[in-house]
C-alpha cells in the first residue's frame, strides 16, 4: 500500500524485503520450518550475508538513483528476532554497522496474540517458529528497547486503512524533511 501510494504521489519507488528471494534468503526461509538446522551464529551469518547481497544489488543502486526504498524488514528485525533467540542485541547491531542506516524505520506494534490471530485468519497460515507467542513477546521487548532517532512506532491494532494512514503520514514527514534538508544543505 505504501509503495503504491508513493508512486501515485510521483516518487520513484523500489519495494523490497528481507530475507530476500535469493539463494541465501531461501536458506533462511527453510529455517522457518526448522530453526534447529543451524546454530544461532550460523543463522545470523545467513541473515548478514543475505543482507549484504541485498544492499549491494538492490538498496545502494536504488538509493543512488534517487529512489525511495520501501523495505519490509531490515537489520532492526534481525536484532529483535535473533536477540529473542538468545543472541546479544548489541552484538547483532555491531554486525550490521556497515549497512546503510534508514532515514525511517517504522515499528508496527501489536500484541503477540493479535498478530498470531492475523497470521491465522488473514494469511490462512499457521505461525512459523519465528512467530510463536513466547518468541514474539521477546521480539516485542527488544523492539521496545530500541532507541534510534529514525524509529517511529505505530500501533498496528487498528484497521489496515488506519495503520496505512499513520504510516503514510510518518513517511511523508520524513520525505518532506529530507527534501528540505537536501535543499538547504
Amino acid at each position: 500500500l505504501l509503495a503504491e501510494k508513493l508512486e501515485q504521489l510521483g516518487y520513484a519507488v523500489v519495494s523490497t524485503f528481507e530475507p530476500t528471494e535469493g539463494p541465501l534468503g531461501q536458506k533462511i526461509r527453510e529455517l522457518f520450518v526448522d530453526r534447529g538446522a543451524v546454530s544461532n551464529e550460523e543463522e545470523l551469518e545467513l541473515f548478514i550475508a543475505d543482507r549484504d547481497q541485498h544492499v549491494q544489488e538492490v538498496l545502494k543502486p536504488a538509493l543512488a538513483a534517487g529512489c525511495v526504498v520501501v523495505c519490509d524488514r531490515y537489520y532492526l528485525s534481525t536484532v529483535a528476532y535473533q536477540g529473542a533467540n538468545g543472541m546479544d542485541p548489541d552484538y547483532i547491531m555491531k554486525k550490521n554497522k556497515d549497512f546503510p542506516v534508514p532515514d525511517l524505520a517504522i515499528i508496527l506494534e501489536i500484541e503477540p496474540i493479535q498478530g498470531i490471530q492475523r497470521i491465522q485468519n488473514q494469511r490462512n497460515e499457521n505461525p512459523n517458529t519465528f512467530e510463536e507467542e513466547s518468541n514474539l513477546t521477546k521480539v516485542a521487548a527488544i523492539f521496545t528497547s530500541m532507541q534510534h532517532p529514525y524509529i517511529r512506532r505505530i500501533s498496528a491494532s487498528d484497521s489496515i486503512e488506519i495503520v496505512h494512514n499513520h504510516v503514510l503520514k510518518a513517511v511523508e514527514e520524513t520525505l518532506e524533511h529530507k527534501t528540505t534538508q537536501t535543499v538547504t544543505d
